[in-house]
């Protein structure tokens, strides 16, 4: 049986991103202290966990997922959200070695040392693997531009240099537990960017931002990401925002782009594709969704995703997903 109980009906003035922010989190993170002399290239391979690059002292080109080259100045620092392919060099034209070419050496846990053997080594950059709780699918995930410069956002939100330099000088000191105190940096961070990107950074009046912007349809929005599990009915999610049936669901449809219950459909159909990945079983997955038999369980999740769930179970993420599920993912 489902808890039908809601953590959202006795808070109905909090703030919906804050909310949301609240089940995004970073279950692993680990960092590079690299030391390079020009020239210099290393290339990024596409991969779920999120890649961020810091320039601590002088300076780079990143080539970014369009081909595009931003340069990174000391200071900088940028998010690469989808973890998606990229190169990161001291100019453009200098050929690229695979990232696992440069050797390294262990610091401290979760962070490691890639000494360049010049004396003359001009560029000191910190980069980060941070791994996720959720997959590329996750609407916030999609609607994030592929790259995010903490330079665009430093004016809107101040703590962001602050904590840049925080994280400098603990990778600086290599004092004991700086794996520990990066990470919980890095939450902190990286929370602030998606804040300041989400309040600043998007001109979306409609869809998936307007909704979090919007504070009974963020609220809304919130609970369902939060609880993915439960099978939400039209006339919960319209209590937690205040409304008639009615009302609200004109409402939603509205700022979402999608009704409420086909919205809920998707997300928890996408949760139990994590938890397939994840090697679940299907008839625990079914459970756990409020299924009272698999057979209904699978016809649902074939009808929504476009596969069995079968086709899913202890894969990696990569897998053909169906256009609803990526529909879900950029709505708006």
């Amino acid at each position: 049986m489902l808890d039908r109980s809601s953590k959202f009906s006795s808070s109905a003035g909090a703030d919906p991103l804050s909310e949301m922010l609240r089940g995004l989190r970073l279950d692993g993170v680990e960092y590079g202290r690299c030391r390079l002399a020009e020239p210099w290239a290393t290339v990024f391979p596409a991969e779920e966990a999120a890649r961020f690059h810091f320039i601590s002292s002088g300076r780079a080109f990143l080539k970014a997922p369009s081909g595009e080259w931003l340069q990174l100045n000391a200071g900088d620092a940028v998010i690469l959200p989808r973890g998606d392919a990229h190169v990161i060099a001291s100019a453009e034209t200098v050929e690229p070695l695979p990232f696992g070419r440069y050797g390294k050496k262990q610091v401290c846990e979760g962070v490691f040392d890639m000494q360049c053997a010049d004396a003359r080594c001009g560029t000191v950059a910190l980069t980060a693997s941070m791994r996720f709780n959720i997959d590329r699918l996750h609407p916030l995930l999609q609607l994030m531009p592929e790259t995010m410069l903490t330079s665009d956002l430093a004016t809107s939100e101040p703590a962001i240099p602050h904590l840049l330099d925080a994280m400098a000088r603990e990778v600086d000191m290599d004092r004991v537990g700086a794996g520990g105190i990066l990470a919980r940096l890095a939450d902190v961070l990286t929370a602030t960017i998606i804040r300041t990107w989400v309040e600043h950074g998007c001109g979306n009046t409609n869809g998936w931002i307007a909704a979090v912007r919007n504070p009974e349809v963020g609220r809304v929005l919130a609970a369902i990401h939060l609880e993915p599990e439960r099978d939400w009915s039209v006339a919960e999610l319209a209590r937690l925002m205040g409304a008639s049936r009615s009302g609200f669901a004109e409402r939603f449809a509205r700022v979402v782009g999608e009704t409420p219950a086909r919205y809920v459909a998707l997300v928890r159909m996408h949760q139990a594709r994590l938890w397939l990945k994840q090697g679940m079983r299907v008839a625990t997955v079914a459970e756990k969704l409020g299924y009272d038999a698999e057979a209904s369980f699978s016809r649902a999740f074939k009808r929504i995703i476009g596969h069995p769930p079968s086709h899913f179970r202890g894969k990696p993420d990569g897998d053909t997903v169906s256009n609803e599920m990526v529909e879900l993912a950029a709505v708006g």
